[in-house]
């Protein structure tokens, strides 16, 4: 007799992202970019995993206030392009993307691609 189990949308994500994390690591030559997608807002940080330290982070809180309230798809793509610039500042260039357990599209792809245009390589 099979017993059914359902689960939450986040359990799922939650166990697919342990999944992904057992075969993704950072290291501080090449870091680990991590991508946290909220209803609201997305969230970006490079991790050392070694010295399990966040190098640098970005968020789009800070531009949801203001007056031009922009796509969610066009504002993964800023964080993406300003998480970049900080990482270009600390002489990071390659990172391996962790997509915490998200699909690979809209906003998160998003980011990706802007992160790829900021000059990083993944």
């Amino acid at each position: 007799m099979r017993r059914i189990i359902s689960k939450s949308k986040s359990a799922k994500r939650i166990r697919l992202h342990k999944k992904i994390r057992s075969k993704i690591f950072g290291n501080a030559e090449i870091p680990r970019l991590a991508v946290f997608r909220s209803n609201k807002f997305i969230y970006a940080q490079i991790i050392d995993d070694n010295a399990g330290k966040t190098l640098t982070a970005v968020s789009d809180i800070k531009n949801f206030n203001s007056k031009n309230n922009q796509n969610k798809i066009i504002s993964a793509n800023l964080v993406g392009k300003n998480l970049a610039e900080k990482a270009l500042k600390l002489k990071i260039k390659k990172i391996v993307f962790d997509r915490g357990g998200f699909n690979y599209t809209g906003r998160v792809a998003a980011l990706a691609t802007g992160a790829r245009e900021g000059g990083l390589e993944f």
